[in-house]
């Protein structure tokens, strides 16, 4: 048997999914009303995008600035696809997750004055990005990391939940697999999802191991209502060089301390497509122009455009660029007195698990944060907000499965039975999961990536179908695991290319080449995209 025994179920009142920054401020919060499991994938803490995020933390702090004019710049941003009572949230209670974070200990830049430092950031009208550095997720998780081992939260390291489990349409818990293949059974009276993004379902992307889909997919499985997968973030800057770094990030940070674009031509072409904002334009303008620039003839040999910081001074890269800096020299280039080769680079999901500003989903007893959820951001995310995303909501998402009622389910022995079935299947299965992974994200690459057509769309769906269909073998009981991912992989390719094919307009970072563009977005009368077992298809805004 794949799964001997599972008469030692660990329970407990809430089960976080996810040790990133939502998942781990979470359970700090649910920590409060009872005991805390929390389940990762990898080390806690070590893993998941928000140790790898460099740019920083979008808070009101400056005393000309307002909570109002953050959030016509998210909503301007995300092309008017935003949820505004979530983005009402974000922006009202970032200042005050990250006050919470400073008073932890986490140690951000400060300015002469000892305030806390700001820098600009795409699309916004004021210097409103804390930062560290150009670590500030690492500070952030460190920081975490730290608090949660003052509260009664028990952590399973590098376990990776392949089901969530339901007792009378409620979740009540989830299936797991260990390092070994052992199958883990945890039952709680509430789950909270925070499991982060997909980005590794493409080819070129900036995402840890771990950015695989298996929130989304699980989620789906369980009945959960999914809104505007097709927005897809594409970061205009990812490493270029050498073969084994391509798509690692190259943070917004070194625009916002104002690194420069150009082509072949030594032109800096963001005048040609924003030449009011140049640089720090939206990240969905600034990765179709970079986009266009190569495939126009103007890039490098090696596919990319140039990225130039050596027009400031040495000491101020050294201080306020540093990891850049260290990267770069690793590459064998030196920033001070050399551009970077860049190019778009798959980064970030918009869309995601539809919630409430309480993280509340569709589903009883199941909760959601962080970039695993859907309607914050809309169309396309503005630099900094994600940060602020997995603490504001990390809260909230904690805090109301924390208060859930202890109803103590029982687990459904028909489930675990159907759930080792599957894991018996994949040993007896023949197709290798890493050639279906390569396969999924070349498609995925080509037809759902910055440029999308109809026809590429339904070229890759009848292919991701056909992958989706295959028999993947595990070689050993340890190799599990590859097979339950691949499938959570297929899935959410499966939901981007549909909510594209889905949705009638090209918006955001749904750019639809053979649709016309939408030239006010505002005004579009297409709202969300969702996805769910039971129905699919597209809002109207005057059917709200």
């Amino acid at each position: 048997m794949v799964a001997e025994n599972t008469e030692n179920i660990i329970e407990c009142h809430v089960l976080v999914i996810g040790s990133g920054g939502a998942g781990t401020r979470a359970a700090i919060e649910a920590a409060r009303y009872g005991d805390v499991v929390m389940m990762s994938r990898s080390v806690a803490g070590k893993g998941g995008c928000t140790p790898m995020a460099e740019g920083g933390f979008n808070a009101v702090l400056n005393p000309a600035d307002c909570c109002t004019l953050h959030e016509e710049d998210t909503m301007k941003g995300g092309a008017y696809l935003n949820d505004p009572e979530l983005v009402k949230t974000l922006v009202a209670e970032a200042p005050e997750r990250m006050k919470d974070l400073i008073d932890w200990g986490a140690v951000f830049d400060l300015t002469p004055e000892r305030q806390l430092a700001q820098r600009p950031f795409g699309g916004q009208r004021f210097n409103r990005t804390c930062y560290a550095g150009d670590r500030t997720g690492h500070e952030m998780m460190m920081t975490l990391v730290e608090h949660l081992r003052t509260e009664n939260i028990k952590i399973l390291h590098e376990i990776s939940a392949i089901e969530l489990l339901k007792s009378k349409g409620s979740v009540c818990g989830a299936a797991g697999l260990d390092r070994s293949g052992n199958l883990v059974v945890i039952k709680a009276d509430a789950v909270v999802l925070a499991t982060g993004g997909a980005g590794q379902i493409y080819e070129v992307n900036t995402n840890c191991a771990t950015g695989n889909g298996q929130g989304f997919a699980l989620a789906f499985r369980a009945g959960t209502e999914l809104i505007d997968m097709e927005m897809v973030q594409f970061h205009p800057t990812g490493a270029v060089q050498p073969y084994d770094a391509r798509g690692r990030l190259i943070t917004e940070a070194v625009r916002g301390e104002g690194g420069v674009l150009k082509n072949t031509k030594e032109e800096r072409f963001m005048e040609n497509y924003d030449p009011e904002r140049m640089e720090l334009s939206t990240r969905d303008v600034v990765a179709r122009s970079i986009a266009t620039e190569i495939l126009e003839g103007r890039g490098t040999e090696k596919g990319g455009v140039y990225l130039d910081v050596s027009q400031l001074n040495d000491k101020y890269i050294e201080v306020k660029l540093p990891l850049m800096l260290e990267q770069f020299l690793n590459f064998g280039v030196d920033i001070r007195k050399e551009p970077m080769e860049v190019a778009p680079t798959a980064h970030h999901f918009m869309g995601g698990i539809r919630i409430d500003p309480h993280g509340v989903t569709n589903v009883p007893g199941l909760f959601a944060c962080g970039e695993v959820t859907g309607g914050v951001h809309g169309a396309n995310r503005l630099g900094g907000n994600s940060l602020a995303d997995t603490q504001v909501f990390g809260k909230r998402a904690g805090e109301s499965a924390g208060k859930s009622s202890l109803t103590r389910r029982n687990i459904d022995p028909i489930q675990i039975d159907a759930i080792r079935a599957r894991l018996e299947g994949y040993l007896k299965g023949d197709k290798n999961p890493a050639e279906i992974r390569r396969r999924m994200k070349a498609l995925m690459w080509e037809n759902a990536g910055i440029f999308r057509t109809e026809e590429g769309l339904k070229t890759a769906l009848s292919e991701l179908e056909k992958l989706s269909g295959e028999k993947t073998k595990a070689e050993s009981r340890e190799n599990l695991i590859d097979c339950c991912t691949v499938a959570d992989m297929l899935t959410t390719a499966v939901l981007v290319v549909k909510g594209s094919l889905i949705r009638p307009e090209s918006r955001g970072a749904n750019m639809r080449t053979d649709l016309g563009p939408c030239k006010n977005p505002e005004k579009s009368p297409y709202s969300h995209t969702f996805q769910s077992l039971e129905k699919s298809g597209i809002e109207r805004k005057e059917e709200q």
